[in-house]
């Protein structure tokens, strides 16, 4: 199999460093055979190429299994109509990524972290309240007038049951668990089809337990009594608050874990931005973008029955678990002292640990 490698702006190529020799242990330790094309995107090829985001990165994802893509600055690009391309939501868009899987779960000894929290985010990624992506042609977002601006937010049935989908798998393999989360008496058209065809999707669903939970209530759960959620089906602009919030209450943003799925493609996101105010200090976290590969491992595992693949995956969540279980093994946002580099050479060695333990039982 081959991966796109998609370093991105700021820490993105830190971090990326990091991960790629993560997965290169991975790719000899179980046997994966994967080869890699790397590509600029951003900044980097802003100024080689005058677009932060050429046609031919398209052409190149559809040539390969996975995508690894480092955090973008989209803060700092220059406007569209200059080659400014918003990277991640221009590549969900045109690859059709329609499902965003999230997961936030406290690991033992994480300070700050919520006891019981370990969930995961279905959150639909291609439309809602996102102008950049919800219209075929042109922006969701407009001015009639100097002093009227609006947004509109779409929400089709097609794209709320493919999410559902996407979350009842899921959870099939959890806990059995989803709770589908809106705003339904304040938006009750939009958010009226999303919970209709999480309902419809439900009944294919005869051993998973479905219920409807306010936004706002949920924000609170999450904190209060976390234990009680597995998968929560979400919409767009809801799911990448919560998710945040969720990340945050398991230890740091640093952990934020991101894949974005499509019926034929995946690519490995990070779930939180590219900290330009820490780029090159050697002091990013590269936890969550490591935990998105194993995210991806486990999509192509279960897309193409490969066993080995799988392997990986709980070998990489194994290894990070035993590297953030030791305050002396982490880096300073979760109240560690190592550097980035330093991390990830932990985390291989706890890799190989890992796949030891995982051939054994085999």
């Amino acid at each position: 199999m081959k991966i796109l490698v998609l370093p991105g702006d700021d820490i993105g190529p830190e971090i990326t460093e990091v991960a790629m020799s993560v997965i290169e242990r991975a790719n000899t330790a179980f046997g994966l055979e994967l080869g890699f094309d790397f590509r600029d995107v951003g900044m980097a090829s802003y100024r080689k190429h005058g677009t932060t985001l050429q046609d031919s990165i398209f052409d190149a994802a559809k040539q390969v299994d996975g995508i690894l893509l480092g955090p973008c600055g989209m803060t700092e690009y220059p406007p569209r109509e200059e080659g400014g391309i918003n990277v991640p939501g221009m590549l969900r868009k045109r690859l059709d990524l329609g499902a965003n899987m999230r997961p936030a779960r406290t690991r033992p000894g994480m300070r700050d972290a919520r006891p019981g929290l370990d969930v995961m985010f279905a959150r639909e990624n291609t439309e809602g309240f996102y102008p950049d992506r919800n219209m075929f042609m042109g922006s969701g977002e407009f001015m009639p007038t100097p002093d009227v601006a609006l947004s509109v937010r779409k929400i089709t049935a097609q794209a709320s049951r493919r999410i559902a989908q996407a979350a009842f798998e899921y959870a099939c393999r959890r806990r059995k668990q989803v709770t589908v989360v809106g705003k339904r008496h304040v938006m009750q058209l939009s958010d009226g089809i999303f919970v209709r065809e999480a309902e419809a999707v439900a009944k294919d669903f005869p051993d998973v337990t479905l219920r409807e939970m306010d936004v706002d209530a949920m924000a609170a759960e999450l904190y209060s009594r976390p234990q009680r959620h597995d998968v929560i089906l979400i919409t767009n602009m809801f799911g990448d608050i919560l998710s945040n919030a969720a990340v945050a209450m398991s230890g740091g943003l640093g952990l934020a874990a991101s894949l974005n799925a499509g019926d034929n493609f995946a690519a490995a996101n990070a779930g939180h931005g590219s900290a330009p105010d820490i780029a090159g200090k050697g002091i990013a976290n590269p936890s969550g973008l490591i935990l998105s590969c194993s995210m991806l491992f486990d999509w192509l595992g279960h897309r193409h029955q490969r066993a080995n693949y799988l392997l990986a995956a709980r070998g990489i969540e194994a290894a990070m678990d035993a590297a953030l279980a030791n305050a002396e093994t982490r880096t300073g946002d979760l109240g560690g002292t190592l550097t980035t580099k330093a991390f990830g050479k932990v985390v291989v060695e706890r890799l190989a640990e890992a796949a030891d333990k995982l051939a054994k039982n085999a």
